[in-house]
Formats: structure tokens, C-alpha cells, sequence
């Protein structure tokens, strides 16, 4: 527990400030007059701070300090950097308002501290019931116009991640969603991949602590594991960089807990298949115009003695990510029988990668005389303004339209006259068509690749060289959404199937107006509105435009207020492949019933009167880390790290309660397992076995499909606890020809 001293937080202060101060004037050469300024914006934070502490009990200007220095020591910015975060919360926290910082700082500075303050509770949003999704559009927006603005943030919310023990439950749990939602992306694509790192460890820890805690201690117990490296083949490497007169230092890594974790999701592999857990990165010091010839022939001389695998060889210096990212990276076995990835790059390359863009910037504010080419990430910036400003859209939709371009891979492709586009990876066909001309788009029949013809759905890859055909006659329909994968084209298809749509709204109309009467309902917007809700249309016009084309029956809006029975018990899964995704939340299911569900959970006494029911998408059992999201008057509990929940966190904040497990109860709730097997006669009775005979489970549904001998398959069933769930999951892996297993 903190314990307030003000003599000694008086002196912490001064110190802490000296430190910021020592460690700007040993990264950047600043002048007299940038100390003046630091010092004069420290004054004024101090003052307008002076008296309010943090959650913790420190003093708050402790944060505004720890923002600076990360500021400077991790991400490299200058004096501007350093005074604009010592200024970045004293006009949303203070007194002091916008033009006394423009007054004393200039206009840069308050542009920067205006974009990383939040939006007024006064101001009317903007289609949107979240005010979060207005600050994240304003801070973009902000962004926009000086990159600053983000960085700053993410010095702000890493630094609000390290001390969030302080916080409530709840509070975490929204901070953390936050951070995941939006800053954890924007980190990734900026570049900045240290700061990504950590955030990404620090939300893991709030919001799967359990999974969190065993990945933690298996990489501990492979402790050893390094020394035995540095032995058998750092010290080679080393050897070998000497005799040939090379320039370099080396770097060596663990893998951090969350990237083990995701591997393990995203592969289907257990932690000992990981083979890059370790990993040394090789940064050669030679001249700018030797770095490509000379990261190749390092590569060379490695691969020459430790036997690489051919199919991990990723070449980031001929063609960058689109952060910047330079590297060579490969993964070879050593003698120990390690797998281990190697990393060559020169000193320029592991300072973009880094630092990220801030080191690209700050270079430009170094050299202003230099003409220097827009970087890919000052091109994408330029792009997203349009959008960010279109009005029409709310806040939510377009933070999730701009989420969409953070963490996407890129192809580059090329048109019948050899000019490139860049499209993110999986784009078909359509998408290429509409990143020429709109038209082009709305009109696409197919295209020729590489000179066969090809449907719109196709898939495009790397280097393909694209003819778009079209047809006047042809006209975009509903299906044509699921073949687009890029935003253009997705807007551009959305608009016109929008405008399409209002020609049928005096049917749709006439229809559910007819269909309310025989229902004996009163045909008002109260009833419309929970149509909607229950069937999941985001308007009115998706309503009647499926009402008048006959997607939608009278039995359906029947359904709606329980006055038809659908005669059987079978829930529906969506499309086959998309049970195996890795976003779990992609799979649909209708309301499942679960007995007792209801009363399982202990809430908040303020929230006791509402009703509560497990989340379909993510399905929790007993012993999981739950949170509550109030959802159209009731609450929904969700794990603490469904993608669903964390949404709702990072958008509503208001709508979050704390969770927890009734003591003693033992109710089976519904949950689901996803599992790949070599096809073989009586598997299918092998698994059936365990479930119900060896683990007497009630199994609800079991949906398989067999491929090229082999066989996906997805079971839906009620277990008691997560302990009860994870011996299930143990026993199905040993089944013979089960390939993987893992809970949905």
C-alpha cells in the first residue's frame, strides 16, 4: 500500500525530472532554449497537477513524467515529444485550456495536446451510442495531421498498462479491451514492435491470467536451453563474423508469452513445436550502399554451417513491410537439436525496427532540407484522412473499417501494362477490379491472371499480372459482399446495393405491415425495432428489402415474439470453413437453451435484478475468468478474452459488470470443441465413447466433414467445469488419428 510522504514525493519528483532531462541531452543534442521549454512545461504540469493523485495514491504528475521519459528512452522522440507529454493531460485534467498552451508553446504543441485529449462529455456524438469510438476518431483524425499524436498515446496507455494493478476489476478489463481494440494494432503497424510486445504481454496477463501463468512457466522451465545456445552456436556465429572482418553486434531473445500463445492458436501446435522461441538477431555496422550484398552474405555464411529450413526464409529488405520493417530472417538447426531464428539486418534496418516510423520521422525533422520520398506509412496516413472524415458513417464504423487496414499483409500485383498495385493479401479478383475504377467494379464479369480467365471470387497472389473483363449488362447482387475482401470495395458494393434496396421499401412495408395485422401487433417503431434486434439487420431497409425479395417469411417475424416453434431441436452453423477459423467469434449460432444457466453467476448488487445467460460466441464454463456486458436488458457473461467482449469493453465502457461463479453451483453449460483427424473406419465411435461413456456428457450436435482423407468436425456439448472440459480435450487428443484438438 502506497504511503503519502510529501517531503520525499517532493524530492522523487526533482529526481525523476533530472532523469528525463539527463536522458534528453544524452539522446538528442537539444539547445538552451528546448531546456527551457521542457523545464517551463514541467512547471506548468506540476502546478496545474499539484494535489491529485493516481488510483495508486502517487502523485499524478509521477504519470506525465513516466510518459516523457518512455517518450525519449523507448521511442526515441525529441524536446517536442518530451514537452507535449509532460502538457498532455492538463487540459483535459485542469484549469488550464488549450490556448494558454498555444500561447506559451506555440500551435504544433497545442494541435498535439488537443489530439491525445478526449472528447468533452458535452458533445453530442455522432450516430453512436460509444464515446470511446469518438475519442479513438478523434485521436486518428488528430493522427492525421501529426503522427505525434499516436505516438504520444501509446506512450500514454503503455505506461497506464505497467501500473493498472491499482485499478478495479472492471477498469482493467476496459483499459485492456482498449488497448487490444485499437493501440495494440496501431503499435504493429507503426512499426513500433517493442512497445507492441509489451502491451500485448501486459493484456494477456488481465485478460487469460490462467493461460498466461502455464505458458510462463513452461518458458521458464526451459531455462538452460541458452546457455547451451551461446556455447554451440552464438559463439561460432561469432567466430565466424570475426575471421571474415565484419562490424556487427548480436542481440538474442526468448519468445514473449503472448506470441507463444497465439502460435500455439494460430497453428494448432503444442509449445514444444514452437521453433522460434529463441531467436538472435545479427546487425551488421557496413555502409549504406553494401546492406543488401552484405545481409545476404551473412545469410550465406550461416546457412553454410547450420542447415536451414527452406520454408521459413522470409526476405524483408528487397521487398518492406509496410511499417518499414527491414530484415533477413531464417530459422536453422543447431547442434543441440534447437530450431533458432535468425535475424541479419544493418544498424539503419534494426533502428526502423525498432523504434518504427518514429525513427523515419524524427530523421525528417532532423534533415528538413533533404527532399525525402513519402514512406508507405505517411501514404496510408494520407489515405485514411478521406475516410475518417466521411460524416455519414459513425464512429464505430469507421474505427472498424480503419482497424481493417492495421494489421493486413500485402501483395504486390501488376495490370496488363506493368504497372504495380498493392493489395492486402487474400484479395480477389473484384477487389483488383475496384482498386482500378469503381466501375471497373460494379461492372466486373472476371479477369484475365497470367493470362487464363478467371471468376470475380478468385484469389489472388503475389505477383499475378490481372486483365479486369466487364460487361454493361452485369449488375453487383448480395453475393458479391462475400467475394470482396478491401474496403473500397466493400463501400462501393455496400452503396450500391444500399440505393438497390430503397426501391423495395413500399413493399417490404406493405408485407410486414400485413403481417403484424394477422399477428393482431401493433405495427409501430417499438415492434420494427425488435425485429431487427432478434434477426440481426443493421436497418430498416435491410427489413423490407428482405421481405420483399422472400428471404425473409411471415413465419420468421412470427418467431420473433415466440408465436411459431420451429418443431425441432437443431441449431445451424454457418459456412463449414469458418468453424475453424481461429476467430471463434465468426461462428453463428442461434439461442441455444442452457438449463440453469441463468443462475449461475453472482453479480454486482446494483445489476442483481437483471437476468443473465452465458454468450454464445465464446460459451463459458465454470472456472473460466468471466465479465458481464449489459446487452438489450440483460447480460450477456463472456470470457475475459472473447473477442466479442472486448469490443463491447473498448467501445462501452458503461455496459461492463463484474462477474463471478456462483460458489457450489454444478450446472452444465454449453461449450463448444473444434478437432482435425486422420480419416479412419470407427473414429467417429472412438470419440463418441469418451464423451458419453467414459466423461457422461450430454453431447447436443456433432457436424464432420472429410477431405482427402481428412476429417474437421465440430461438437457442441454441456460440461460442468473447465476442468471437466480440459480432461475431455486431453482424452480426445489421445484418440489414434486426432490430429488436433482445441476449444472453440
Amino acid at each position: 500500500m502506497y504511503v503519502i510522504d510529501e517531503q520525499r514525493e517532493e524530492l522523487e519528483i526533482q529526481a525523476r525530472y533530472e532523469e528525463l532531462l539527463e536522458t534528453c541531452r544524452t539522446t538528442y543534442p537539444i539547445t538552451i532554449d528546448q531546456e527551457k521549454d521542457i523545464f517551463r512545461a514541467f512547471s506548468l504540469a506540476k502546478k496545474a497537477h499539484s494535489g491529485t493523485r493516481r488510483k495508486s495514491g502517487e502523485p499524478y504528475i509521477f504519470h506525465p513524467l513516466a510518459v516523457a521519459l518512455i517518450a525519449v528512452k523507448e521511442v526515441g522522440l525529441g524536446p517536442t515529444a518530451v514537452i507535449c507529454a509532460l502538457l498532455h493531460d492538463v487540459v483535459e485534467d485542469t484549469d488550464i485550456s488549450l490556448d494558454q498552451v498555444r500561447t506559451i508553446f506555440g500551435d504544433r504543441v497545442a494541435v498535439i495536446v488537443d489530439g491525445v485529449t478526449k472528447i468533452d462529455d458535452a458533445i453530442i456524438l455522432q450516430q453512436t451510442d460509444s464515446k470511446q469510438a469518438e475519442n479513438y476518431r478523434k485521436i486518428l483524425l488528430s493522427m492525421c495531421d501529426d503522427v505525434y499524436v499516436i505516438f504520444l498515446k501509446l506512450c500514454d496507455r503503455l505506461h497506464n498498462m505497467r501500473t493498472l494493478g491499482s485499478m478495479k476489476d472492471t477498469k482493467k478489463l476496459a483499459i485492456s479491451s482498449e488497448t487490444q481494440y485499437l493501440y495494440i494494432p496501431l503499435a504493429h503497424r507503426l512499426g513500433l514492435y517493442t512497445i507492441k510486445t509489451e502491451l500485448e504481454e501486459l493484456v494477456m496477463r488481465y485478460t487469460n491470467p490462467t493461460k498466461y501463468g502455464e505458458i510462463e512457466a513452461l518458458i521458464n522451465k526451459s531455462a538452460g536451453t541458452e546457455e547451451k545456445l551461446e556455447k554451440w552456436m552464438y559463439d561460432p556465429i561469432r567466430k565466424m563474423l570475426d575471421d571474415h572482418g565484419y562490424k556487427y553486434h548480436i542481440k538474442t531473445r526468448i519468445k514473449s508469452v503472448y506470441s507463444c500463445y497465439k502460435k500455439m492458436e494460430r497453428k494448432g501446435v503444442k509449445f514444444e513445436e514452437i521453433f522460434d522461441l529463441y531467436a538472435m538477431r545479427i546487425i551488421l555496422d557496413v555502409p549504406a550502399s553494401q546492406e543488401k550484398s552484405e545481409c545476404f552474405k551473412v545469410y550465406s555464411l550461416i546457412s553454410s554451417v547450420f542447415p536451414p529450413d527452406p520454408t521459413r526464409f522470409r526476405d524483408w529488405i528487397t521487398t518492406p513491410k509496410t511499417n518499414g520493417y527491414e530484415s533477413l530472417q531464417t530459422t536453422v538447426m543447431t547442434p543441440i537439436g534447437q530450431w533458432v531464428e535468425v535475424q541479419i539486418r544493418t544498424q539503419r534496418m534494426d533502428t526502423i525496427a525498432e523504434k518504427g516510423m518514429a525513427a523515419h520521422f524524427l530523421y525528417k525533422e532532423a534533415h528538413p532540407e533533404e527532399q525525402i520520398e513519402l514512406t508507405p506509412v505517411e501514404l496510408w496516413l494520407q489515405q485514411i484522412r478521406s475516410t475518417l472524415e466521411n460524416t455519414k458513417k459513425s464512429a464505430l464504423d469507421l474505427v472498424e473499417e480503419f482497424k481493417e487496414t492495421l494489421y493486413t499483409k500485402e501483395i504486390y500485383l501488376f495490370t496488363p501494362k506493368g504497372d504495380m498495385k498493392r493489395l492486402p493479401a487474400h484479395s480477389t479478383v473484384l477487389d483488383f477490379a475496384f482498386a482500378i475504377h469503381t466501375e471497373k467494379g460494379l461492372h466486373c464479369i472476371g479477369a484475365k491472371v497470367n493470362g487464363k480467365v478467371q471468376a470475380i471470387g478468385y484469389k489472388l497472389r503475389a505477383g499475378e499480372q490481372i486483365q479486369v473483363l466487364t460487361s454493361p449488362k452485369i449488375r453487383p447482387t448480395e453475393e458479391w459482399l462475400s467475394y470482396a475482401h478491401t474496403s473500397r470495395a466493400k463501400e462501393a458494393l455496400k452503396d450500391f446495393l444500399r440505393n438497390e434496396r430503397k426501391g423495395y421499401r413500399e413493399e417490404g412495408e406493405r408485407r410486414l405491415e400485413s403481417i403484424f395485422q394477422r399477428l393482431q401487433m401493433p405495427y409501430n417503431a417499438s415492434n420494427i425495432g425488435h425485429v431487427k434486434r432478434v434477426l440481426e439487420l443493421a436497418s430498416d431497409t435491410d427489413l423490407y428489402f428482405q421481405l420483399a425479395m422472400g428471404t425473409l417469411s411471415a413465419n420468421d417475424i412470427a418467431r420473433c415474439f415466440g408465436r411459431a416453434e420451429d418443431g425441432h431441436n437443431v441449431y445451424f452453423m454457418g459456412q463449414f470453413d469458418s468453424l475453424f477459423e481461429n476467430n471463434s467469434t465468426s461462428i453463428r449460432y442461434k439461442e441455444m437453451r442452457q438449463p440453469g444457466a441463468q443462475q449461475s453467476f453472482l453479480l454486482d448488487e446494483e445489476y442483481e435484478r437483471f437476468s443473465t445467460e452465458p454468450a454464445p460466441c465464446c460459451n463459458p464454463v465454470q472456472g473460466d475468468h468471466v465479465v458481464g456486458i449489459v446487452t438489450d436488458g440483460k447480460i450477456m457473461v463472456h470470457r475475459t478474452n472473447c473477442k466479442v467482449a472486448m469490443s463491447e469493453m473498448a467501445n462501452h465502457e458503461n455496459r461492463i459488470v463484474r462477474a463471478r461463479w456462483r460458489p457450489g453451483e454444478h450446472v452444465s453449460l454449453m461449450s463448444g470443441i473444434a478437432f482435425t483427424a486422420i480419416d479412419r473406419k470407427g473414429l467417429l465411435t472412438d470419440i463418441t465413447a469418451i464423451v458419453t461413456d467414459q466423461m457422461d456428457l450430454n453431447m447436443r450436435a456433432i457436424t464432420l466433414e472429410a477431405v482427402e482423407g481428412l476429417v474437421r468436425g465440430i461438437i457442441m456439448l454441456y460440461v460442468l467445469n473447465l476442468d471437466n472440459l480440459n480432461n475431455l480435450l486431453l482424452k480426445l487428443e489421445s484418440i489414434e488419428g486426432i490430429q488436433e484438438v482445441r476449444r472453440l
